[in-house]
């Protein structure tokens, strides 16, 4: 094949990469996988509504996101274990995005520490997702390391109380290779023999409740962005317990099997929220039409997970940051032809529910 030139192309060169045991892994979802699929389908159930002789000539894909300019409406998602996906490893990916001029939100079992992460990008931009362990210290550490680090937000994860089924992993036996350490889990047991996925996710807290948002609040002075949002009311408590914003998502498909695509999802989420806090979404991004709908249904911005992983996979950083470079150029694109100059300009009237 040729250069690669869209994020399917990447996904099929990073299955042939990547052993059995880490596609399944880093492609899989849980259960039947029905969310997963949802996650992509829902895209295709809206159509774009373009409006003509709008004067495109100039165009802008920049936005703001909790204040911060950043260069397109989508950030790079958390993914764990990227150094299982390739050396080069969350670094990589924070340069990729420090010169794509968005967002990385690192992972909190993540392969590289969030001072590594500052040093090899800084200039770059970078949100902390978080979960919280059973041990409240290594959770207020963790933290800690992240404000010095010079991270921005904090993201909490809301929908992983316990482990999703993921059925590809359990088959194929995927576990994290010896040689790469995962330094949160290292400082949670104190120890670095081998351990299993089941037991990087067993030292998290089942307990965390709204309250304990309020807690992650009084140690920094970050904002504070929820990520597993998928209802009206959750979108709701989220806003009047002081979250800044809330991200859409269900964990890529990965965690409870049978919800909604998160495209399906937002416009509830959007109507309940009302303007008063930011609304993110992520699941299914593969494309820059995939962004320009979800901001028409009411998203500030959206984050890419895997599509960044596929082009880590192939070719680490410069593989990442094509693949940044790919979606702004789509998203500039579908913007010019829908006749926005800018994506505050997208609005609800700029999509339709797809014939049946």
């Amino acid at each position: 094949m040729t250069e690669p030139v869209n994020v399917a192309d990447y996904e099929r060169l990073a299955s042939e990469r990547l052993d059995e045991g880490a596609w399944s892994y880093f492609a899989g979802g849980a259960g039947d996988e029905h969310t997963l699929r949802q996650n992509l389908a829902a895209y295709r159930r809206w159509n774009l509504r373009p409006r003509v002789l709008c004067d495109v000539s100039s165009t802008t894909t920049s936005t703001t996101v909790l204040g911060t300019e950043i260069s397109m409406p989508l950030l790079v998602a958390p993914v764990a274990f990227q150094r299982v996906a390739n050396p080069d490893g969350e670094t990589g990916t924070a340069q990729a995005a420090a010169a794509a001029g968005t967002i990385m939100c690192l992972s909190t079992i993540a392969t590289t520490t969030p001072a590594e992460v500052a040093a090899a990008a800084p200039d770059g931009k970078h949100w902390f997702q978080l979960y919280v362990f059973k041990d409240w210290a290594v959770t207020e550490a963790l933290i800690q390391q992240a404000v010095d680090a010079g991270f921005s937000a904090l993201v909490l994860t809301v929908d992983t109380p316990y482990l999703g089924r993921r059925e590809g992993p359990l088959r194929t036996g995927f576990g994290i290779p010896d040689e790469i350490r995962v330094p949160a889990v290292d400082a949670a047991r104190g120890g670095l023999e081998p351990f299993s996925l089941a037991e990087h996710f067993s030292l998290f807290s089942p307990a965390v409740s709204w309250r304990d948002l309020e807690r992650l609040r009084s140690l920094s002075r970050l904002p504070v962005v929820l990520k597993g949002i998928l209802t009206a009311e959750d979108a709701a408590l989220a806003c009047e317990h002081g979250a800044d914003a809330i991200v859409v998502s269900n964990h890529g498909g990965r965690q409870l099997d049978s919800v909604s695509g998160t495209l399906d999802a937002l416009p509830e989420v959007a109507e309940a929220v009302d303007g008063r806090i930011e609304v993110l979404l992520d699941g299914g991004i593969r494309r820059g039409v995939d962004v320009v709908k979800a901001l028409a249904l009411g998203a500030r911005a959206c984050l890419a997970g895997r599509a960044v992983l596929w082009g880590l996979t192939v070719d680490g950083e410069a593989g990442a940051a094509n693949v940044l470079k790919l979606l702004r150029n789509e998203i500039s694109l579908a913007l010019a032809l829908l006749g926005c100059t800018s994506p505050d300009e997208v609005r609800g009237g700029h999509v339709g529910l797809a014939p049946r």
